[in-house]
This record gives structure tokens, sequence and C-alpha cells, in this order.
């Protein structure tokens, strides 16, 4: 029997990050585990990250978007790869999200219901997540707001659920055992979610 079919998107900009370093070796555990593996590193594409007219027009897709929407579209389950920077994810990766995610394709709404069909149903999720505020401040002071918008606001409103979480914080001044540790999780998480 074939393993999963996984996107992973590395919402960093830069690939030398250890978000990067998250991404793959969760890739590496998942496709030791039989998954088919696509990885999407937004800092190494080429799109507009502004959607210029908002939904009142239809902005063209470059090529680079073409083959991340037909990689959604392949995908069981969707990983998301990303630091918390002043409360929520990179530009680069909102922006991936506002030009890739949308109406006609992850959602649609239909005249006479207040809530819009979820066009991305059928796949799971999970969020790969780096901070440097600790993560009980994160939830108890903050709200954790960038959790929120990417699981709630983002994923569940397109269809993409369970969504699970795997979050190393305080990324500053951590050691190198915990970031080895970390990513010996990430590791495993990617063979249980290959099997999931």
């Amino acid at each position: 029997m074939a393993g999963r079919r996984i996107l992973i998107v590395l919402g960093h900009p830069s690939g030398g990050s250890f978000c990067a370093a998250a991404a793959s070796r969760y890739a590496e555990g998942a496709a030791s585990a039989g998954a088919e593996i696509r990885q999407l590193r937004l800092g190494e594409i080429a799109f507009d990250p502004i959607l210029r007219e908002g939904y009142r027009s239809r902005q063209p897709l470059e090529p680079d978007l073409e083959d991340a929407r037909a990689a959604v579209t392949w995908a069981e389950h969707v990983v998301f790869v990303y630091p918390i920077w002043w409360g929520s994810v990179p530009a680069l990766l909102k922006g991936f999200l506002d030009r890739v995610f949308l109406p006609g394709f992850a959602f649609a709404y239909r005249e006479g219901r207040p809530l819009p069909d979820r066009l991305l149903k059928g796949r799971s999720g999970r969020l790969i997540v780096t901070m440097d505020t600790p993560g009980w401040f994160n939830w108890l002071v903050y709200g954790a707001p960038g959790h929120r918008m990417m699981t709630q606001t983002v994923l569940k409103f397109c269809g993409i659920g369970p969504v699970r979480r795997s979050v190393f914080a305080p990324v500053r001044n951590s050691t190198d055992k915990a970031r080895a540790a970390f990513l010996e999780k990430m590791g495993a998480a990617g063979g249980r979610d290959a099997k999931a």
C-alpha cells in the first residue's frame, strides 16, 4: 500500500534556517515511512506576494503558483513550516496564501449561505512553528494569534483538518541539544503522518 501524498511548504524565506532543517527532517521521516513527498520552498519560487486588486478581479497566477496550486490539489496532507514573526506568519507565507488560497479554489460562497463551501476538504494538515516567545507566554498573554490564524481562519476555513501543531520555542538561546531533539521529533512526526 502506497504512503500518503504529503506537501511540505517552507514559509521561511531562508533555505538555511532552522525551519528549513525541520522541514527537511520531517520530509526524511515521512519518505522513509513510504510517503510521496513534494516540497515548496517559498523563498525559491517566483511570484508577486501582493493580491493587487483584492478579490475584485482575477490576478493571473505565475507558473510557480500554478504548480503550487496543483501540488495542493495533489496532496492528502499539507504541512506548513514557518516562524512566528510579530505574532503571525512571515509576509512571504501570507502573500502565498493570499495568491493561492483563492475563491473558487480553496473556498466558494453560494447565494443565501453565510458560510462558504470548503473546497479543500479531505486533507489534513500540520503546522511546524518556531518562535522566540515562550509558548506559555504566547498563549496566555497574546492568545496565540498566529496559531489561530493558520489553524482556524485559513486551513479549517478551507476544509483542511484535523490540523496538528509542532512548536519549538523559544528558539533564541536554545541549545544545540534542544534543537537536535526537536528535529528528531519532526522526523518521527513525518513517519507518523505518512501512515495516518
